[in-house]
């Protein structure tokens, strides 16, 4: 085929369908002639690629037919009401939907951290496992409490580290062993820091630190896991679906889990940062960090629990994920 020739041919054809485009309004007729350029381009562009791939007039097609696709398909939703939608819908579903799997995630861990915490409060070899005695008691006396910062910089610090864990459980969870180290030193950590602090009569500093942020932050951490190992699992038994089609459901469902939480360590991140090491009463901190995990909670299971009745998974919309091949079963 001549291309350039076939370029002279249909040129005035392109042109039109780009005015057309382009315009504001239009009437009737121009929106009939809309719909026949672009039947008429769409042939054009199949031409080209069967008989001369021009890669740059290829191109130049294909924008001017997406162009003329937008304009007939009318305007898009606004951008905030599919914000809405995600926050308000997606992602509690997308979490109610790992509840129980959260649910037992939190229990084990809770276990844990109690069993390492009595361990190094009890255990001289344990205890020693934490430092010499000089730098457990500067631990105990300064550092701990040192640490909690206030200020913006820190509260960021500490949510970009939070979130960068979570995420890494959700995105390697098909692995079954990141997500379980993960939870497993969390746990461990947070016990025998706690079993030091006990040691030396310091459990009730330890608990006014750690609840006001570690209420929500460590719950979400174990969601994280809890859906890392979710995946894992998927790839392990995937029910009646094809492997691949539920690992590709739950992965993106659950990606959407990671994004929550993100938000979710935001606000941990803001207790951590503002009122945690702040002066205010140690209640009132305690108060704080235990309204900010029950509004998540309310959020995961009143939105969830909605949302999952009305069929939804966290998943894409269909039209976005793309079409599934029937399977029996």
């Amino acid at each position: 085929m001549d291309l350039d020739a076939f370029t002279a041919v249909h040129r005035h054809q392109w042109d039109r369908l780009q005015q057309l485009t382009r315009k504001r309004r239009l009437d009737g007729a121009e929106a009939d002639e809309l719909v026949r350029l672009y039947q008429a381009v769409a042939t054009h562009l199949s031409t080209v690629r069967s008989a001369a791939p021009d890669p740059v007039l290829v191109t130049r097609l294909s924008d001017l037919l997406s162009r003329a696709r937008l304009r007939l398909g009318g305007a898009h939703e606004p951008a905030w009401s599919d914000v809405t939608r995600f926050v308000a819908v997606t992602v509690p579903a997308a979490l109610y939907r790992v509840r129980w799997w959260s649910l037992g995630v939190i229990v084990a861990c809770l276990a844990i951290a109690v069993v390492a915490g009595v361990q190094v409060a009890t255990d001289p070899d344990a205890l020693a496992l934490m430092g010499t005695p000089s730098q457990r008691e500067a631990y105990v006396d300064d550092a701990f409490a040192s640490y909690y910062d206030p200020g913006v910089s820190f509260a960021a610090m500490v949510w970009t580290n939070n979130a960068w864990i979570a995420a890494q459980c959700v995105g390697l969870g098909i692995t079954g062993v990141w997500p379980a180290w993960v939870l497993l030193q969390n746990a461990v950590q947070v016990g025998a820091t706690g079993g030091m602090m006990a040691h030396y009569g310091d459990l009730d500093i330890f608990l006014q630190l750690i609840a006001p942020h570690g209420l929500l932050e460590l719950t979400a951490v174990f969601v994280a896991g809890a859906a890392g190992l979710k995946i894992f699992w998927t790839a392990v038994s995937p029910g009646p679906r094809p492997r691949s089609v539920a690992l590709a459901q739950e992965g993106r469902a659950l990606v959407t889990v990671a994004i929550g939480l993100a938000g979710a360590l935001a606000v941990s991140g803001l207790v951590e940062g503002f009122v945690t090491g702040s002066g205010l009463p140690w209640w009132l901190k305690i108060a704080i960090g235990a309204v900010a995990l029950a509004g998540f909670w309310v959020y995961v299971l009143v939105l969830g629990r909605r949302a999952t009745a009305a069929g939804l998974t966290g998943d894409l919309d269909a039209d976005r994920a793309g079409e599934v091949v029937p399977t029996a079963g």
